[in-house]
């Protein structure tokens, strides 16, 4: 079993996140809290008017006859409204429930009667009339309430604009009644449900406390580089994730002011114009930013290559000593000023030039990634989490880390290796099961652990490995064990790559599912002077396909050779949320993938 050295989190006497919420507001006045840009044109709320707000909001839900425990449901993008319901709720010890932006009618209409959610808050048109489609046919929700004012409110549902159900909570005799409900209020409530987006099977509701949130700010505390209030965190991730919701109720309990982003296919735009100095991420984001970079290297010239691959190596060696704690020797450090200054300091710009550090986790980051942005100065953090255990579980220390490894174990968690690998986790940040499921709970849980369903083993510096999910694992005809996600991870990280899905359950060998990074592709395609009429046309031409066999010859240098991908075959289309083929938080969900391309997959083991 492993454990931290470090200090024991404290967690905060307060029964409830609200109520440490208030402290801040209190604190904090005049400074900004949340914003946001509409129209072109960026709004801001302070602390003090996020605490009327959240007022109004609380005690318009009174107002609606909302019980202690019950839900509310919020399927909406990223806006400051989400926030001020999530906390408003917790206020008057109600349970707020986000659900995808993207979820379809069906999904969404799930969650709703899964939880039953009294009050569902809608973000724009698709999501209100995706609510409206279900409406009435349970006894959830009881009412609709649309943030954005351009939504055209539907006269067969109850439904009313968000300012209209604030300006319900004016009411100040309802602020003793607010109060009233915290008197009663422990750790034990239930703060939330996370529903899991689910690669395989119905979503679960994961029940998190208020001592788990609590609890998992504390050890946050001990382990990260001084987050305060003057940082700003950019809140980009669907606040559905677990990772967001969990980082944004923590940025918010150190004062930090948040920007929220509507739209996360604009972040690499909207990043440099926030600026932020931390933010949380998962590793796509910094797939698509290398694959930038590299992108653009391929048609520099012999001397700007050369200049970009020594201002890399010296800021490697620079950064390197930090990391490890040891004086950076004055030439080094010269060099590494030169090339800060022509090389590196223009890539942190890609990410707003202000970043401290980016926590990161969801999926298995690249350790050639991870590499270069620490050599140009990003610190990415990268961990280890689930839904399950209120986010993160294990991440690097601030120095003296590994590379490729997901970290050790946060202060106060306790993490072991079962016989068959699985990684088991006990710690005041762990669910206390899934909503109405006693049958998954039971089985989610061996003597007080909690089964993650994921493998791994320790580093002899005591930082996790994570191999792969014990379900993902597959067994060649040949006896061979491979791990997808971690093939998946080594081809992925090439900038001609958008996404690969690995395949060669019971097969002879190992083949793959590829979809190109088309900007580059097409690119590269002009640049040789290919005609083609269509994306399809351009991965079927032999010369393309031949192209591709080559880089992910390169790429799998290092892997075992039963491991090595033989076969592939490109495709036209990224996989997608929409065709169910990835959950929306960009895992692959390998039994509808491998039940799609059926035919496919059978023609690369006939060629």
């Amino acid at each position: 079993m492993h454990q931290s050295q470090e200090p024991q989190p404290q967690v905060p006497e307060e029964s409830n996140y609200a109520l440490l919420i208030r402290e801040r507001i209190a604190r904090y006045g005049d400074k900004t809290a949340l914003r946001t840009k509409r129209a072109n044109k960026w709004e801001s709320l302070s602390w003090r008017q996020l605490g009327e707000k959240l007022e109004q909001a609380a005690g318009a839900m009174l107002k609606a006859g909302l019980e202690p425990q019950q839900m509310v449901g919020i399927y909406s993008q990223n806006k400051p409204e989400c926030t001020i319901v999530d906390i408003a709720a917790l206020s008057i010890r109600c349970v707020p429930v986000f659900i995808y932006p993207t979820n379809t009618a069906e999904q969404a209409e799930y969650i709703v009667n899964d939880a039953e959610a009294r009050l569902l808050f809608v973000g724009d048109q698709e999501q209100y009339d995706k609510a409206v489609s279900f409406f009435g046919q349970s006894a959830c929700p009881e009412k609709i309430i649309a943030f954005d004012r351009s939504i055209r409110l539907d006269a067969s549902a109850d439904t009313m604009y968000f300012d209209d159900f604030l300006e319900l909570g004016k009411d100040s005799a309802l602020k003793e009644n607010i109060d009233d409900r915290l008197k009663n209020a422990s750790q034990s409530d239930i703060l939330t449900l996370i529903y899991t987006s689910g690669t395989t099977g119905t979503p679960k509701g994961v029940i998190l406390t208020h001592y788990n949130i609590l609890f998992s700010g504390a050890i946050h505390d001990i382990r990260l580089l001084n987050p305060s209030e003057n940082d700003v965190s950019l809140c980009f991730l669907p606040l559905s994730h677990v990772f967001e919701r969990a980082w944004t109720y923590y940025a918010l309990s150190k004062g930090m002011e948040v920007v929220y982003l509507e739209d996360p296919k604009e972040i690499i735009g909207f990043i440099g114009e926030v600026r932020p100095t931390v933010m949380c991420a998962v590793p796509r984001i910094f797939e698509k930013i290398y694959a930038a970079a590299f992108h653009k290297l391929e048609s520099a010239s012999p001397a700007k290559k050369r200049l970009f691959q020594w201002a890399v190596e010296v800021g490697r060696r620079a950064n390197n000593c930090k990391k490890d704690q040891l004086p950076v020797p004055p030439g080094l450090k010269f060099k590494h000023m030169i090339a800060d200054r022509l090389v590196l300091k223009k890539i942190r710009e890609l990410v707003g030039g202000r970043i401290r550090f980016m926590p990161c986790a969801g999926a298995p980051l690249s350790q050639e990634i991870e590499e270069f942005f620490y050599a140009v100065g990003l610190f990415v953090w990268y961990g280890y989490g689930l839904s399950e255990t209120t986010a993160t579980v294990t991440c690097h220390p601030p120095y003296h880390f590994q590379f490729g490894l997901v970290g050790t174990p946060m202060p106060g968690v306790d993490v072991k290796i079962a016989d068959n690998g699985e990684i088991l986790i006990k710690g005041g940040n762990v669910m206390q099961g899934y909503y109405k499921k006693p049958d998954e709970t039971a089985a989610a849980f061996e003597d007080g652990w909690f089964k993650t369903g994921d493998v791994g083993e320790f580093a002899e510096n005591g930082e996790l490995r994570i191999t792969d999910r014990i379900k993902d694992l597959m067994k060649t005809s040949g006896g061979k064990y491979i791990a997808p996600q971690v093939i998946e991870s080594v081809v992925g990280a090439d900038h001609f790559i958008e996404q690969a899905v690995v395949v060669g359950e019971q097969k002879k060998f190992v083949s793959a599912l590829i979809v190109p990074d088309f900007e580059a592709l097409e690119e590269y395609a002009r640049s040789k002077g290919i005609d083609f009429a269509s994306r399809a046309e351009l991965v079927n031409r032999p010369d393309i396909v031949e192209m591709y066999r080559n880089r992910i010859e390169q790429r799998q240098s290092e892997l075992a050779e039963y491991e090595k991908i033989k076969q592939f075959q490109l495709l036209s289309e990224p996989f997608s949320v929409d065709r169910n083929e990835i959950t929306p938080t960009m895992k692959i969900k390998r039994k509808l993938v491998a039940d799609k391309f059926k035919q496919t997959i059978e023609d690369m083991y006939h060629q």
